[in-house]
């Protein structure tokens, strides 16, 4: 009785020696290399020059705020009242939340934007502040001393992938790069490629697809450093996620066997000591 229980403990010992085996063998060492950002020189201090400079300009199916601000109030409010209700800060991260069109004044087809008293007027191809300008030197005649403020309602980046929070984000600023998108996405998880970011981006009537090496200082340069409006940001997994997720698949029906196992080993010997 007593060789037969020796002999039971000792499998069963070995059984939990090769199912941590197993399970310490799915998991995957990832090297700080793939995961180290803007990787350069070692010094403490180096400079680089800036040699881009991104503006946005205005497009079609753009939405716009224009917040008209001069000495008459009453005649302030004809042309506010379409920014009355616009959600320039809304931000479709939230699962399940509302996902509030906003309003303001719309790009058409053809570029324009049509303003009371104004009329339509050439908005595509112009800048934020060059439409303010713009708006400003008409209404004039109808203001004394007008101020206007300009801003783009629907500049939205979506980020799919390995990051924290994937989600649509509108950029209330019009200008933003990538680095910062992957914060407010909360940045690439472990096992997010970043030697490897996909950018989607339509413009001018085609489809772009661009790749983005994040461990590199090179990004800096990059054309794609700088978003623009309804770029796709996808982050793949690296293989080592891939292979992870499907070898633990695979092995989980071991797994449940030998602790299946384990269990009426335990009972037998419990039976056998009695």
């Amino acid at each position: 009785m007593k060789f037969h229980s020796k002999y039971l403990i000792k499998l069963s010992s070995f059984l939990v020696i090769a199912s941590m085996a197993i399970i310490g063998g799915t998991s995957s060492c990832v090297s700080p290399k793939t995961i180290v950002y803007f990787q350069g020189d070692s010094l403490r201090y180096s400079s680089q020059e800036i040699t881009q400079k991104y503006v946005p300009k205005i497009q079609s199916s753009d939405i716009l705020s224009i917040i008209v601000g001069s000495l008459n109030a009453e005649a302030n409010e004809v042309f506010n009242t379409p920014n009355l209700f616009t959600t320039s800060s809304t931000n479709y991260s939230n699962v399940g939340g509302p996902r509030v069109q906003p309003l303001g004044y719309l790009v058409d087809v053809e570029g324009d934007i049509e303003i009371p008293l104004i009329g339509k007027m050439r908005a595509s191809g112009l800048t934020t502040s060059q439409t303010a300008d713009s708006i400003r030197i008409r209404l004039q005649n109808y203001l004394k001393e007008p101020s206007v403020i300009v801003r783009n309602l629907n500049f939205k980046v979506s980020v799919l992938g390995e990051v924290k929070l994937p989600a649509v984000y509108v950029i209330p600023d019009e200008k933003i790069t990538l680095p910062e998108v992957l914060s407010l996405a909360g940045d690439l998880t472990i096992y997010g490629n970043r030697s490897n970011v996909m950018i989607i981006r339509e413009e001018n009537g085609k489809r772009e697809y661009a790749r983005i090496d994040l461990t590199s200082r090179d990004i800096f340069n990059s054309p794609y450093y700088y978003l623009h409006k309804n770029d796709v940001i996808y982050v793949e997994p690296v293989k080592a996620r891939m292979l992870d997720t499907d070898t633990r698949i695979r092995t989980v029906p071991l797994l449940v066997t030998i602790v299946g196992g384990l269990s009426t080993l335990g009972i037998l010997i419990l039976n056998l000591s009695k």
